[in-house]
């Protein structure tokens, strides 16, 4: 087996948010690390840095995970979706429905929750209150006391059953 030198950097090549591109890094450096300082990609917010309070989630081919526990040569020739891509040509009906319910004061969690919660919705399309709260237990906000995000949440989920339901 070979060994791999920790101060050895290596280049990675990725899709973020549906762009392909490139980076170099140690073998120790965290995704959330190698988004923000090597590709700019500054909306994925480093918190605890120990996978708890879920502000660095992003996902990677469509799945939450969480930036700071995932190194970043794991993303090699994989596709990762940051808080940046969401709104690519404006803002997204989740971050539009998180506007207009306030569900977000400071913002420093709210790029982590909106990428749980789009991860959410395409697997639970029909949520109640209970799941959207249980989704949120792996996030923590400081401002919001969640029941904005909740209300959100279930809105958009109404908007898009209702909009599927007309076509």
């Amino acid at each position: 087996m070979k060994r791999i030198d920790a101060d050895e950097r290596k280049h990675i090549t990725l899709t973020l948010n549906g762009v392909e591109r490139d980076g170099w890094c140690e073998p120790r450096t965290n995704l959330a690390d190698f988004l923000r300082h090597e590709l700019g990609a500054t909306g994925t917010h480093v918190g605890c840095e120990h996978g708890v309070c879920g502000a660095c989630t992003v996902r990677i081919d469509g799945v939450a995970v969480r930036a700071c526990l995932t190194l970043a040569l794991q993303v090699e020739g994989r596709r990762v979706d940051t808080v940046e891509g969401l709104g690519a040509e404006g803002l997204n009906d989740l971050q539009l429905a998180f506007r207009r319910n306030h569900a977000l004061q400071c913002g420093f969690c709210t790029a982590g929750i909106l990428m749980s919660c789009s991860d959410f919705l395409q697997r639970v399309p029909e949520p109640d209150e209970r799941q959207v709260r249980e989704m949120l237990s792996g996030h923590l906000c400081r401002c919001t006391g969640y029941t904005p995000i909740v209300k959100a949440v279930l809105e958009v989920a109404a908007e898009r059953r209702s909009t599927a339901s007309e076509s």
